[in-house]
């Protein structure tokens, strides 16, 4: 065991845990009306607990046991054999469940944004857990836990390199999310804008921060690489917030701060894939590129495809995600055929399993609220609270 190692890792797992609670939280709750923002709070929440027993459960086993390359087994269940000195590299294993718990929570809460405001909690509890158990853990073994498209895999001696989830985070909660968008439907009246930017603004920068141990902690060590990692982060987040900030002034005749925050985490999801193999100067191009791409991309599902991917998780996740693994080979540090065939396998089994499960768990309890629901807002009507006294 490293004792700077294990120090840093153990601050990386809490910033990690720090984008979910509060970050996102704040961030999707400050975009929705005004009616719904404890809803978002709820969600987020019961989503951190419930991802957190599941994966101590079954998820860690499945995702970095050693049973084949398609499924990582069960010996590891209930954290069987692990205590705390048993060793993950120069980590302890029980830290390295913690840091890699802290992604299997926030990747289902991503998928949140997509269908905000109309969608049944009890559907999203069903569907939250059986998705991150049987498509974001199976993946997570896939390309990180020695699985089919690590080193040595079907895409031969380099494999698939997605340093911190570009693919394994952000493809598979943005096609999740946009395929559910379009299953459950656009909202009754979808034209509304974000009750409080402010909010946003905080949970964005809280969402920055933690980026850093999302990302800065993938390289499991302290040491140079790790805080190359950090800064090409903060440089890609910043030059994506600026790029944003200037388009939309060039398209619309004003910069908004929803814009900015926006473009802030357009940079940080496509540079995640890439934050362990890019230098600062191609970050800065990711970053710029990525601005203006996933605005575009905004448009796009919103106005043109008429999808209610309601706070834009397909088009700045997604679009940023799967933009960052493609760079990746475009500056020549890994296979363009391993990075678009993984991007293709993992997207055709993220939609098809994602399909599944949606219908699955609807059978058991709906999808969608009802009319009357959304109309009173789902703070009062799932759960008997209001996040504003407009008396006192």
């Amino acid at each position: 065991m490293n004792a700077a190692d294990t120090a840093w890792i153990m601050v990386a797992t809490a910033l990690v845990l720090l984008m979910t609670l509060p970050g996102l939280a704040l961030f999707y709750g400050g975009l929705v009306r005004a009616r719904n923002v404890l809803s978002v709070f709820m969600q987020c929440f019961a989503i951190a607990a419930l991802m957190s027993l599941l994966w101590m459960a079954v998820g860690y086993s499945i995702a970095f046991g050693e049973a084949n390359a398609i499924w990582g087994g069960l010996n590891k269940a209930m954290l069987i054999g692990i205590d705390a000195s048993t060793l993950k590299g120069t980590l302890p294993e029980i830290l390295f469940f913690a840091f890699q718990m802290t992604f299997a929570i926030i990747t289902p809460a991503l998928i949140l944004g997509a269908f905000v405001e109309r969608v049944n909690f009890w559907w999203v509890m069903g569907f939250s857990a059986a998705w991150m158990l049987l498509v974001y853990a199976p993946v997570t073994h896939w390309i990180w836990g020695g699985g089919m498209m690590s080193d040595g895999g079907i895409f031969g001696a380099v494999g698939t390199k997605d340093f911190a989830g570009g693919i394994v985070v952000h493809e598979t909660a943005a096609l999740a999310a946009l395929l559910i968008a379009v299953m459950i439907g656009p909202r009754k009246n979808r034209h509304t804008a974000p009750h409080n930017p402010g909010m946003v603004a905080i949970g964005a920068g809280l969402l920055w921060v933690g980026w850093f141990g999302f990302n800065g902690g993938s390289q499991l060590a302290a040491d140079g690489n790790a805080a190359m990692a950090i800064t090409v982060t903060h440089l890609s987040a910043a030059a994506a917030s600026l790029s944003w900030m200037v388009w939309e002034k060039i398209k619309f005749g004003r910069a908004s701060l929803i814009g900015i925050v926006t473009g802030t985490i357009a940079g940080l999801a496509s540079i995640t894939p890439a934050s362990g193999f890019v230098t600062p100067v191609q970050a800065v191009i990711i970053g710029l590129v990525a601005g203006v791409l996933c605005q575009e991309a905004v448009n796009l599902i919103r106005e043109r495809l008429k999808i209610d991917d309601t706070l834009d998780v397909f088009a700045v996740h997604g679009v940023g995600g799967i933009f960052g693994t493609v760079m990746i080979a475009i500056f020549g540090q890994g296979s363009f055929i391993a990075q678009v065939g993984a991007l293709v396998i993992v997207g055709v089994y993220t939609l098809g399993m994602t399909w599944i499960l949606a219908k699955l768990i609807g059978w058991i309890t709906p999808m969608r609220v009802d009319l009357e629901a959304e109309t009173n807002g789902l703070d009062l009507s799932t759960h008997g609270e209001r996040a504003y006294d407009i008396n006192s």
